[in-house]
């Protein structure tokens, strides 16, 4: 199971509702390629049914991400934990850098955003996730192992 913000749930929901809306005109463009005649070199066909076939992959994957979610009411977890949606100041044990984190369901690639994303499913996310202030929690991160204490749930 999924754990989804309001605002995750509704952004995956608004980009399902943009796939679906396409589907009439992808059609109509593979009908007019497909008018044109000889299929085996009509690369107008064959890029809007390769189209056609990514958008209806992802219409899939959001309806299941959908089906399979537990949306998060914000004021319905405790404050004291770490938990989706929550915006974490860590200290790096090694350095003493701070920073902040925020645990999301799905990474929304907004860059310049206060602090880092993170997803809940990712070794920080997954190292965060429950923690509490004062804990120092141990991330198996690609460069290798990091510790990170929580000095604040904001």
């Amino acid at each position: 199971m999924e754990f989804l913000t309001k605002a995750e749930r509704d952004q995956i929901a608004a980009r399902l509702d943009q796939l679906k809306a396409r589907r009439p005109e992808v059609s109509l463009r593979i009908a007019d390629a497909r008018a044109l005649g000889d299929l085996k070199e009509n690369g107008d066909y064959h890029a809007a049914r390769e189209e056609q076939a990514i958008d209806e992959s992802e219409i899939r994957r959001l309806e299941e991400r959908l089906a399979n979610a537990k949306v998060v009411e914000e004021g319905s977890v405790p404050t004291d934990v770490v938990f989706l949606g929550a915006v974490v100041r860590l200290r790096d044990t090694e350095t003493g850098e701070e920073d902040t984190f925020k645990i999301v369901g799905e990474a929304s690639g907004d860059l310049m955003a206060e602090h880092v994303e993170v997803t809940v499913s990712s070794p920080m996310g997954a190292s965060l996730f429950k923690a509490r202030v004062g804990d120092v929690v141990r991330v198996d991160a690609p460069r290798g192992v990091k510790r990170f204490e929580v000095v604040e749930i904001l």
